[in-house]
């Protein structure tokens, strides 16, 4: 955080003075100085749980956003004449919202024709009129990548979601796809379904629980910590001084090696200023990096994509980006990509794009009754594709931060946001 010495009295000149002093020889030499942030300890609880309410699984033969396990693509299996599969249960099975939301999450299927299907994939409710070889349908449902190595389809059998006998059912049921799927009205037909538009009041504290949050935020901002100081001894003019900051976050620390944001921010300069222990994704982390991004709200995204740090550290975020994890193997350009899973819908949900992702993060998440920061999103992004997530502040989390900041360039901030 900047200060502003006209501000300050003789006393604050020199306690914020020796908060800032610079953290090497040579920065001294040079009579340079750089924020205090506490550079040692862990920002985050350890040792680090997933969330409570969120599946238990480890997924740890799959490749996560750190480590890259081969996935081999399963060889194709012959097979001889017709499959003769249960139809019933491979209908079950195309159903089952527990197996990685099956063939339903993506396809419009036909009669029966359940309730709110996905059409990130073709329709298959005339799959049976195709004119293709049980044994092709099979091995596209073994290992897509056989035929197209990017497909946004898991290997539902190479992974190990269904076996052999499972998908030959499948089979089965899909051959009896050969009329196209009837839909109670506009809203379960996902090419008629309306786009959701956000229209909430985000900002009116009886309609986002999150405002309570940004409250807390400020009153903790004025606080003294145990060092008998508050983020005021040094910044006593929040709303001037704080206006754009956040809408350049995150940015590149070298001290750490690694792009922060303004969680972590918070987490180490009031270990280093005011004493205080504001851990990753606690309730007064949540709040205080709401009201710093509060005070920054209506200023466009401005993060720094020119700097050497940054242009590298969007590089490995955009590699990231298109890195394909977990048992469901898929990659965020999978699903925020108008050329794959984008601006289409996965069951009842919306698969937003890119742009237009980040400016209202942290967000009160009306499904689940939480504030989630960008952090909290990405790790149940990886979850959902049954990927290991990794801690709070990682450094892959921080590349992805700032990339899709990059992204969003332009996009004015308004926090605390508030979504289904």
């Amino acid at each position: 955080m900047k200060r502003n010495d006209s501000q300050l009295t003789l006393f604050t000149f020199a306690l914020c003075f020796s908060i800032v002093a610079p953290t090497s020889a040579s920065e001294a030499a040079k009579g340079k100085k750089t924020t205090q942030l506490e550079l040692k300890n862990s920002a985050y609880a350890t040792p680090w749980e997933r969330y409570k309410g969120w599946p238990e699984t480890l997924w740890s033969e799959f490749s996560t956003l750190t480590k890259m396990v081969p996935s081999p693509i399963g060889k194709p299996i012959k097979i001889e004449g017709a499959i003769e599969g249960d139809p019933k249960k491979g209908e079950k099975l195309a159903f089952d919202r527990a197996r990685g939301g099956s063939c339903l999450a993506c396809h419009v299927m036909g009669k029966p024709t359940p309730s709110l299907p996905g059409n990130v994939g073709f329709d298959l409710s005339t799959h049976a009129i195709w004119g293709r070889s049980d044994e092709y349908i099979f091995n596209y449902i073994f290992d897509p990548r056989n035929t197209n190595p990017n497909s946004v389809m898991p290997p539902w059998g190479a992974h190990k979601l269904f076996s052999v006998e499972e998908i030959k059912d499948m089979v089965a049921f899909l051959k009896t796809q050969n009329s196209p799927a009837e839909f109670r009205d506009d809203l379960e037909n996902p090419t008629t379904r309306p786009v959701p538009k956000e229209e909430r009041d985000n900002l009116d504290p009886f309609v986002n629980e999150a405002m309570a949050a940004m409250e807390k935020g400020k009153v903790l901002y004025a606080r003294a910590g145990p060092r008998k100081q508050s983020c005021a001894s040094c910044h006593a003019e929040p709303e001037r001084m704080f206006k754009n900051w956040a809408a350049a976050m995150p940015k590149y620390e070298p001290r750490l090696r690694k792009v922060i944001g303004v969680e972590e921010f918070v987490t180490r300069h009031a270990r280093a200023t005011t004493g205080d222990e504001f851990l990753l994704q606690s309730d007064q982390n949540i709040a205080l990096s709401i009201y710093m991004r509060y005070l920054a709200n209506g200023q466009p995204i401005n993060v720094d994509t020119q700097s050497k740090a940054h242009k590298l550290a969007i590089q490995r975020g955009t590699k990231l980006l298109n890195t394909k994890i977990g048992q469901m193997n898929l990659a965020c350009v999978d699903c925020h990509t108008a050329e794959r899973g984008g601006s289409k819908w996965i069951r009842g949900q919306w698969l937003g794009e890119f742009r237009g992702q980040q400016g209202h993060f942290p967000t009160w998440r009306t499904s689940r009754t939480e504030i989630w920061d960008i952090n909290k999103r990405f790790q149940w992004c990886n979850v959902s594709v049954r990927a290991n997530e990794l801690q709070p502040g990682s450094a892959e989390y921080g590349d992805l931060e700032l990339t899709l900041s990059a992204l969003n360039k332009g996009i004015k901030i308004s926090v605390p946001g508030i979504r289904h």
